[in-house]
């Protein structure tokens, strides 16, 4: 029995430190000083939510213990935002609150994403990543230039490629690999 409560410690650490891993990626400067992603609590939110999404893509359809990971993933980014918010001092009651409006959102998103990577991918619409883009990493900046949209949407095909390519005992270990953001040629 302490072996089980053990195991599930270990996992949930584990867990949270490649939640950690991935959400740095999603804070590396050049998004917001280079992409024009705005460095607000809106922005960094929503390219942790991105990061993440990509990362639950790549463990999507393989297997149990691939959507375990990806599970317990996503229950520590929302573990990771309701902290933020109780750092803020948002008070208890309106704590759960807001994270059910979080989660939801968040589903949206990886609903979007998903079928915007799955249309670019069969060449049926590339834009709908572009838009995508548009209404949640850039969801409160106003007048995106389209080559930004450009670059990130090709960052997210890039990333999403490349975690393809790595293999999945490297991420069920808790090993990712990020290629870096665009650089600052993206004005």
């Amino acid at each position: 029995m302490l072996d089980r409560l053990f195991r599930r410690r270990r996992e949930a650490r584990a867990v949270a430190d490649f939640y950690l891993t991935i959400a740095a990626q999603a804070r590396l400067p050049g998004f917001y000083r280079d992409l024009g992603v705005p460095d607000t609590l809106d922005g960094r939110f929503d390219m942790v939510v991105l990061h993440v999404f990509l990362v639950m893509r790549r463990l999507k359809g393989q297997g149990a213990a691939a959507a375990d990971r990806s599970r317990l993933l996503f229950e520590a980014m929302i573990d990771h935002f309701e902290k933020s918010l109780m750092e803020q001092g948002v008070g208890d009651s309106g704590v759960g609150r807001r994270i059910k409006t979080m989660a939801r959102g968040i589903a949206g998103r990886i609903e979007v994403y998903d079928r915007a990577l799955a249309a670019s991918d069969a060449g049926d619409n590339a834009a709908a990543l572009d838009v995508a883009l548009d209404n949640n990493v850039y969801g409160t900046a106003s007048d995106v230039p389209p080559h930004r949209l450009a670059v990130m949407a090709a960052y997210v095909r890039r990333e999403a490629a490349g975690l393809e390519a790595q293999p999945l005992e490297s991420l069920m270990a808790g090993e990712v690999r990020f290629g870096p953001p665009p650089g600052a040629g993206a004005d």
